[in-house]
């Protein structure tokens, strides 16, 4: 690092559970961005300004006026524009040595694979339970750690699906695939600004310990968050063993 990084990162390096080794994780790591709206948001903006060296975000949505409330990468002069340019120019803005791969577009399996398969950890900020399970399969063939999010009206939830441990469960053990569910969009029932801000802050903290290798993650656990109430707890999740999904992750010998 120069000193110019060294300068910006240095709150990080005070830190001995980071320090210039840990940085330097950082630099070298590649964050998979799923979404560029409320979640996605915090997300690229805190993994940017932590310095993590490459973001892939994905989306292919433009900027409405609606999404301003509350989709803090983007502003009123970004009206119009796809998401994913309008996340990079602020990405810039803040920390101009993150490589940002803007990628238009709503990945469907095959590319998910291709994209997951460089990435080194995946956040989920995606609005739709489609997505949700292409990605989390994607994830278990991979062995990549996931970092799951949502958010609506004052409630949400955060977990870390960790493949590269034996009994981690995955996104299908928590809601699996063939019960009823129906996607629930802000458009219909409003959300909070504020949530979806303290949602995607812990998902990119989650993401940061998977990538420096240090503290406890949520992995095996569901944290739930109720902002209208000021209510947080935490629930016990486990891996379903007759799941089609995760139970195919072949065992160590």
């Amino acid at each position: 690092m120069n000193d110019q990084q060294l300068l910006r990162y240095s709150r990080h390096i005070l830190l001995p559970e980071i320090g210039i080794e840990g940085q330097e994780k950082l630099r070298g790591a590649h964050a998979l961005i799923i979404g560029a709206g409320g979640l996605g948001s915090p997300v690229a903006l805190f993994l940017a300004a932590s310095g993590v060296g490459t973001l892939t975000i994905c989306d292919n949505d433009t900027v409405d006026l609606t999404n301003l409330q509350r989709q803090i990468l983007h502003r009123t002069t970004s009206i119009g524009k796809n998401k994913v340019d309008s996340a990079r120019a602020a990405i810039a803005d803040i920390n101009p040595d993150v490589e940002v791969n803007n990628l238009n577009e709503r990945a469907e399996s095959a590319r998910l694979l291709e994209l997951v398969a460089q990435a080194d950890v995946v956040l989920d900020c995606s609005d739709n339970f489609n997505t949700r399970y292409a990605l989390n399969r994607v994830c278990v063939q991979l062995k990549k750690p996931l970092v799951s999010g949502a958010a609506i009206r004052f409630g949400g939830q955060v977990t870390v699906f960790d493949f590269r441990q034996e009994h981690s469960p995955c996104y299908h053990c928590l809601y699996p695939e063939n019960t009823e569910h129906e996607d629930t969009r802000c458009a219909e029932m409003g959300v909070f600004a504020p949530l979806v801000g303290v949602i995607g802050s812990l998902q990119a903290a989650e993401a940061l310990k998977l990538l420096l290798e240090i503290g406890t993650s949520l992995c095996g656990k569901l944290l739930l968050i109720d902002t209208l109430h000021s209510g947080l707890r935490t629930i016990k999740l486990s891996r379903d063993v007759n799941c089609p999904v995760c139970t195919t992750i072949k065992q160590p010998s």
